[in-house]
Parts: structure tokens; C-alpha cells; sequence
């Protein structure tokens, strides 16, 4: 590299003014960041202190604005870390019960054993639902909870066959001759039987009577009899006595008596028909109005 000698470099320099000299053009946001540059070349402290105050002044009014959810969420976890289940809103507030007629909602309610502030999760669903079960109406049952506190239970009950007077109280019975229920006289329909021992054999004698559907007109009771036999009892005060054995036998022969002779209809007290071969009548015994 050839050395140039400051001689011959200040000999073909030329006087400039400063001024004239051309100026680089500069952005806008490079003249910004200059600034900032020089700000916090300065006045570095400063700025980091407003800054550290803006951001604690900023986390202040955020947690401020959230103090209430964050109070309510710190309960609900410290409820359930305690177990108080209910207080955390998990407490049992609506129980919705279907399918019960005979059974009544308050026997229902005692059989579920939920108290004012039993939560759903300390609700036991089988428990209750064999308790429920064992209900005398019962014959199925369905407990289901929902959270976060609903019971449904849904209830499917025995069927009735029969009415059974007894110690001047009227049951409800089903074919296995177990009450079920009390009869509140919306079940007039239904047979009657009355004596002891009576609900046990109901249904045999109710379906044998099925079969001879001209023989229950006027019929109003059957009454057990020594928890052996059975009478019919008849809205005209006629007792129809019906033998130990062979009942659908009897029934059918009182049908032949009442195509031919009307014998239902007569004025009498008694149908004896206990044994095969007999039919035994007492009539109705009236009182001559001249002997008085």
C-alpha cells in the first residue's frame, strides 16, 4: 500500500463549512429510541422506580376487583378440605319423587334419611334405596342423585288385589296377602274380605269368583270363616256358605241353581252349599202382621 504524505494530502484540500456538510436521514422511531436511550442514560433510577410503582399500584386494584371470588373459592376449598360438604354447595335442595300412590311421601322422605345439610356426596344412594325398598307398597325403586344436590327416586308399587277389614280398619292387600297400604275409600272396586286369616287365601277365592262373573252381582263381602272355609255376603243380607274343598265346584253348581230358578233373587237368608250333594235353603223369616 503506497503511504500518501499529509503534505500532498492538505495540498488539494478544500476549506468547508461545517454546515454544509450533508446530515443522514433518520426515522422516526430511531430518533424515539435515541430519546429513550438518553433518558435512561440519565435519569435511569428514576424511571425504574415509576415503573416498579405502576406495576404493584396495577396488581393492587387486580386483586382488589377479584377479593370476592377469590373469597368465596378460598371457603368452598377450605369447607372441603374440612368435609363440611354441604357448605361448600354440594348440600342436597331438591328431591323429586314419582310413582308412589299408596305410599306416602313423608314415609318416603324418613326411608331417604337426608337431613337439613347432608351433602350430595355424603349421600349414600343404595342405602337409601334399601331402605325405600323395604317400604310394604314398594315392589321396585330407583334413586339417583345429580349434582350438585338434586335426588330423584322413582317408584314402582305392588299391585292391590283385595281389601281386608280387620278390627274395623280397611287395608289394602296384594296376591301375597300382605298389606300394602290403607284404604282411604279410593279403592272401592276391589273385593272384600273380612275375618282373620282372610288376606292369606284372598286371592284363591277372588280368582275363582273370576270365573263365575254372574255370581258377583250384588256381592259385597267374603268373610272367612274359622280361617277355614268361606261365606258370600250379598247386598240383600244373603249368606252363600261355600264348603273347605271344592269351592269351584259349589260356585258352579249355585250358577246352574241361578239360571234355572232364579235362586239368588228368592227371599232367602242361607245357601248352604257345604256339603256336595245338599243344597240347604233358609228362607227369610218375616213376622205375621196379625200375630203381633
Amino acid at each position: 500500500m503506497q503511504q500518501v504524505k499529509s503534505e500532498a494530502f492538505l495540498a488539494g484540500a478544500q476549506m468547508v463549512h461545517p454546515r454544509a456538510l450533508p446530515v443522514p436521514a433518520r426515522s422516526p422511531h430511531r430518533r424515539i429510541a435515541n430519546r429513550v436511550n438518553r433518558a435512561f442514560v440519565l435519569h435511569g433510577r428514576l424511571i425504574r422506580r415509576a415503573l416498579m410503582a405502576m406495576a404493584l399500584t396495577a396488581a393492587a386494584v387486580a386483586v382488589y376487583q377479584v377479593r370476592e371470588p377469590i373469597g368465596v373459592m378460598a371457603a368452598t376449598v377450605g369447607d372441603l378440605a374440612q368435609g363440611n360438604f354441604a357448605q361448600a354447595g354440594l348440600a342436597i335442595g331438591e328431591i323429586s319423587i314419582s310413582g308412589q300412590t299408596l305410599t306416602s311421601e313423608q314415609s318416603i322422605f324418613d326411608a331417604l334419611g337426608i337431613a337439613p345439610h347432608t351433602s350430595t356426596l355424603g349421600f349414600d344412594v343404595e342405602e337409601a334405596r334399601q331402605r325405600i325398598a323395604d317400604l310394604p307398597a314398594v315392589a321396585s325403586v330407583t334413586v339417583r342423585k345429580t349434582y350438585p344436590g338434586d335426588v330423584t327416586v322413582n317408584i314402582t308399587e305392588k299391585e292391590a288385589v283385595a281389601r281386608w277389614r280387620v278390627d274395623g280398619v280397611t287395608f289394602l292387600i296384594d296376591g301375597r296377602g300382605e298389606q300394602i297400604g290403607e284404604d282411604g275409600g279410593a279403592y272401592g272396586e276391589l273385593p272384600l274380605v273380612i275375618g282373620d286369616g282372610a288376606a292369606d287365601d284372598a286371592l284363591v277365592m277372588i280368582r275363582a269368583l273370576d270365573m263365575v262373573p254372574q255370581l258377583q252381582d250384588g256381592l259385597v263381602a267374603l268373610s272367612r270363616i274359622a280361617d277355614r272355609r268361606w261365606d258370600m255376603i250379598y247386598d240383600t243380607g244373603l249368606r252363600v256358605q261355600l264348603p273347605e274343598q271344592g269351592v269351584a265346584q259349589a260356585l258352579q253348581r249355585l250358577v246352574a241353581y241361578q239360571n234355572d230358578y232364579q235362586l239368588l233373587d228368592r227371599d232367602v237368608a242361607i245357601i248352604d252349599l257345604r256339603i256336595d250333594t245338599v243344597v240347604a235353603i233358609r228362607p227369610n223369616i218375616t213376622e205375621d202382621p196379625d200375630k203381633s
